[in-house]
């Protein structure tokens, strides 16, 4: 099985910077949106390689004893996005927590959370269509 590395974790890293700035909007402290930044980055440059690369992940984790429906590839993908949804979720309910009890943009939030982790999901339906217009040495 090959294992798509570069163009994974570039889709990962756009998705997360599109993830970070909309997590700076709610964060006034410059080293709180610093490390939200940092997590919001690598949690989606994570999790869009291993939506791209399930059989891998799945291979990895054949020790584990995982239900059988979770073993199809589109199914494992979308566990992957629902995840991600409910940890940015929570992450923003965390942040505004913290700044206020307002409930302001809520929808809002749940909208953005559920954009990220569909384009989670997507990525490797999107992948053929992005990788001819990377450099050389980013396409595999």
């Amino acid at each position: 099985m090959a294992v798509i590395l570069i163009p994974s974790l570039i889709l990962g890293l756009v998705i997360g910077i599109y993830e970070a700035i909309l997590v700076h909007r709610d964060v006034t402290v410059p080293l709180h949106r610093f490390g939200h930044m940092v997590h919001a980055i690598v949690f989606a440059m994570i999790a869009t390689f291993a939506s791209m690369n399930v059989p891998f992940v799945l291979d990895l984790l054949s020790g584990v004893a995982l239900p059988s429906w979770l073993m199809n590839v589109l199914v494992f993908r979308i566990v992957i996005g629902l995840i991600a949804v409910i940890k940015i979720h929570g992450v923003s309910a965390a942040i505004q927590g913290s700044v206020g009890i307002s409930s302001v943009g809520l929808a809002e939030k749940w909208t953005h959370s559920l954009l990220i982790g569909v384009l989670i999901v997507l990525a490797p339906y999107v992948v053929p269509f992005i990788i001819p217009l990377l450099p050389v040495w980013a396409q595999n």
